[in-house]
């Protein structure tokens, strides 16, 4: 005899409790593996595709894993040196930075020149308080992640879980599927292919909208000769994925560093301005309607909440699980909405009446 409804609710309501207070107390224990998961998970049709075209499972793991590894070395090798060194210098030229802003201020504004303003003393302060502050910043940034995980056993345990996972991926599923609860399991299977379809059009889709961006952002903004171009490229490029965030910060970054370096050649700075509006055309018109399509059902208020609710109460792991679970419950108010209107609770004496009729 099956358990109530009702009982059914409440056994399913304290695992997902349990599960979420996992998640918070092991959080940056866990973040390696959720990390491995997440990658077995987006590789996972890689290496179906692969084995259909003849390779056995280990063989697939092994090519992807390989490959993997090689293009983090190398962008590790030919990015990161560069990327740490314009960001060095961002944050050195800040002083210089604040000395012009303060010299077209005065230049514009006279009444300025008091050596009493307030307005003056700030500014000639800012340079300097940035410098230090942008220093604190990244050193504590990388205190804090060295803290949360060592780097070394994280690039050690996130490659190794990743192929253990992808390769017994198909097993784990399977037996995931044989422990459903009998009457459930056509819902919950049905449930689970509409989250992996949501999220699998919205995460891959978007990871490759960010990478596609953040690259044309960076050649684009050093071509046009901003200097830090890409550090504002992956500024741009990496918080792409949280809705309007990413232009409205890179293009702040980049037409604000374009007035200081190009005051006076208009030119140059429409050019900056010119990279970022066509890239927001591109985005909004062709990337993220191709890659990511419409019917992913993750609203981008829904998406900023859920990452600033999860991202505060369980941290980077928190944001990681984030998407995955929008996804989820985006999937399980739109089963719940068909429930009820389908229920006598929306239909009504009238919409009983009507059925009976109809069977009569």
């Amino acid at each position: 005899m099956a358990w109530p409804v009702r009982t059914q609710a409440q056994v399913w309501l304290v695992v997902l409790a349990l599960v979420f207070l996992l998640l918070y107390v092991l959080g940056g224990v866990i973040l390696p593996f959720l990390v491995g998961g997440a990658f077995a998970y987006f590789l996972d049709p890689v290496a179906d595709r692969l084995e259909r075209a003849g390779l056995s499972r280990v063989a697939a793991t092994s090519v992807i894993t390989i490959s993997a590894v090689l293009m983090v070395v190398l962008i590790l090798l030919a990015i990161v040196p560069l990327l740490i060194q314009q960001t060095t210098g961002l944050i050195q030229s800040a002083p210089d930075i604040a000395q012009r802003l303060q010299g077209f201020l005065l230049t514009q504004f006279p009444d300025l020149a008091d050596s009493t303003s307030t307005i003056r003393q700030s500014l000639a302060e800012l340079g300097a308080a940035v410098q230090a502050r942008g220093a604190a910043l990244v050193q504590g940034v990388v205190s804090s992640a060295l803290g949360l995980v060592s780097v070394v056993v994280f690039m050690v345990v996130v490659p190794v879980v990743t192929f253990y996972m992808l390769m017994d991926w198909d097993h784990m599923i399977a037996r995931i599927d044989q422990m459903l609860p009998r009457d459930h399991a056509p819902t919950i299977r049905r449930l689970a292919r509409e989250i992996d379809s949501a999220l699998a059009a919205f995460v891959r889709g978007q990871l490759s909208v960010c990478a596609l961006l953040g690259t044309f952002y960076a050649l684009a903004l050093m071509l046009a000769g901003l200097q830090f171009g890409l550090v504002v490229g992956a500024i741009a490029g990496a918080i792409t994925f949280i809705p309007y965030v990413g232009s409205l910060v890179g293009g702040s970054l980049a037409i604000g560093l374009a007035l200081f370096q190009f005051w006076g050649d208009w030119l140059s700075i429409g050019m900056i301005a010119a990279i970022f509006a066509f890239g927001q055309f591109v985005e909004g018109n062709i990337l993220t309607p191709k890659l990511v399509g419409n019917s992913v059902g993750l609203h981008p208020v829904w998406l900023i909440f859920a990452l600033s609710a999860f991202g505060s109460l369980f941290g980077f792991a928190g944001m990681l699980v984030a998407v995955p679970v929008a996804a989820a419950i985006g999937v399980f108010t739109r089963f719940g909405i068909e429930q009820y209107q389908a229920s006598l609770l929306y239909k009504g004496l009238a919409g009983s009446s009507t059925e009976n009729d109809d069977q009569a």
